[in-house]
């Protein structure tokens, strides 16, 4: 088993205290305070788990996450100021707004088909199906919830140097953990009925993300997270995997303090127009990547790299940051993908270097020496930046990265060739969920013939966008942004 005596503390869980949005701009502990909202103007308060596709410190620092960015568009069309605070595990939650403390719970809870929850005094009960302490049925309660906004399925996972289970008579006599007050109980009433051997334990935990570092590190053997939590986790806690469906497909609501009808219909009418228009498909796609789509990549020895190598090049792809303002943890994530921060790395097709420029790339980059790491991460940094210039305002990010990495890879022409592509199987070409499924096929005379720049490896930019997409998320979770004073004093060297 690894040594995990130097696992790092996932970003988003150093998230704490109360934070304030006003017109869609996040404050955090620490920050520069943005100018005070007007004393008249609305409020919005929400409670919210923190988590790797809920609610968590992204890119610069700035918060990120769906149900961070759903309920910021959402008080922003409205013009409110959005007040957020975080909670310790869904129970919180549930109290936090049944109690009037909160209008909004969010943050990975799968909604309930009744329409109220019972009362604040018996949520833990309520939520797991029990009676009250004292035995008395659970007395209703002041919490109803939103139309959901998302799904997933609940997935039994382990430790890959235990027993794997293929299905539920493996585990008799096992115990199995899952999240606590999150709604998904009912998703597992099945297999409780028909497993009755199976010790389920309900563990209150700030995310399921909690449940998974302790299969991962051998303190649970078994749990159950939803599908998206586990395929977010799988390149940042290295010693667990997916067993096998837990239960039924589920859907993520908000939670809504009863008397808040008019807004609970509010958040509703807003889920369905963004459904309607497709936002709300290209939000979840932002957060929940395929299963393929990002590859399991080698991270033990990433990890590993992180620690001894990383250090010593911090600071030139800060810099290199600084002039080009591509974030330093996605150019890291570059050159590790091309050269394994080797600056000396060269490769049989000739490309050379930190970040493997070729040498006409390199010239028209005014890069003199490919071997120099600081000036091979500046002129790589400053060409993806132009890749990024380059394609149409429309694209919004992260599709927009994804698409200048792909151009970086296998050229901007091959990849408007794959856009077009898209648009012709009826595909959006400005989301690149669809445009990798195109890439491919230019390698196939049936398309590349009838292509503006002809054939290209198109299965080439799919792997490598997928490879670093996997390395940049560990280095979100174990990475700090760089602080922007530091930025602006590299800027002015």
């Amino acid at each position: 088993m690894r040594d995990r005596s130097s696992v790092h503390r996932p970003q988003y869980l150093r998230v704490a205290g109360a934070v304030a949005i006003a017109a869609g701009v996040l404050v955090m502990p620490g920050c520069e305070q943005p100018p005070a909202a007007p004393a008249q103007q609305a409020s919005l308060s929400v409670v919210v788990r923190p988590g790797p596709t809920t609610w968590f410190a992204g890119p610069n620092g700035h918060a990120s996450g769906l149900d961070h960015d759903l309920l910021t568009r959402f008080a922003r069309e409205r013009g409110l100021v959005l007040k957020v605070a975080f909670a310790d595990d869904g129970e919180s939650i549930l109290e936090s707004v049944a109690n009037g403390e909160a209008q909004i719970g969010a943050g990975g809870l799968f909604g309930r088909d009744r329409p109220k929850v019972r009362g604040s005094a018996s949520v833990a009960q309520a939520s797991n199906g029990h009676a009250n302490a004292n035995g008395a049925p659970a007395q209703p309660a002041a919490v109803s919830w939103t139309s959901g906004y998302d799904a997933a399925e609940p997935v039994l996972i382990y430790n890959v140097d235990g027993y794997k289970p293929k299905r539920w008579d493996d585990l008799k006599d096992a115990t199995v953990a899952y999240p606590a007050h999150t709604g998904i109980d009912p998703l597992l009433a099945a297999a409780r009925l028909a497993h009755p051997r199976i010790r389920f334990e309900p563990v209150d935990v700030v995310s399921s993300d909690v449940l998974i570092a302790r299969v991962s590190e051998g303190a649970i053997d078994y749990a159950i997270v939803p599908s998206r939590d586990a395929s977010a986790a799988r390149n940042i806690h290295l010693d667990f995997d997916v067993a096998f469906p837990a239960g039924a497909r589920g859907d993520f609501a908000w939670a809504v303090a009863s008397g808040e009808k008019s807004l609970r219909d509010a958040l509703d009418a807003f889920i369905a127009r963004l459904r309607g228009d497709g936002t709300l498909a290209r939000l979840a796609d932002r957060y929940n990547a395929a299963p393929d789509e990002v590859e399991r990549v080698d991270a033990g020895v990433f990890q590993d790299r992180i620690r001894q190598l990383l250090p010593q090049w911090r600071r030139t792809f800060v810099e290199a940051q600084a002039q080009s303002g591509i974030e330093w943890r996605l150019l890291a994530a570059v050159a590790y993908q091309e050269s394994q921060w080797d600056p000396q790395a060269t490769s049989e097709t000739g490309v050379r270097g930190f970040m493997q420029l070729t040498a006409d790339t390199a010239r028209g980059l005014g890069v003199a020496d490919r071997l120099d790491p600081r000036s091979s991460a500046i002129g790589a940094a400053r060409y993806i930046a132009d890749l990024k210039s380059k394609l149409p305002a429309r694209i919004a990010e992260p599709d927009r990265t994804w698409f200048a990495l792909a151009a970086f890879n296998i050229g901007i022409g091959h990849l408007e060739d794959a856009r077009i592509l898209a648009q012709r199987h009826k595909l959006n070409p400005d989301l690149w969920s669809d445009v990798r499924k195109m890439l491919p096929l230019l390698a196939d005379p049936k398309y590349y013939l009838a292509a503006k720049n002809g054939y290209a490896r198109g299965g080439m930019p799919v792997a490598f966008v997928g490879r670093v997409r996997g390395y940049y998320d560990i280095l979100l979770r174990t990475q700090s942004a760089q602080p922007p004073l530091l930025q602006a004093s590299l800027a002015l060297r």
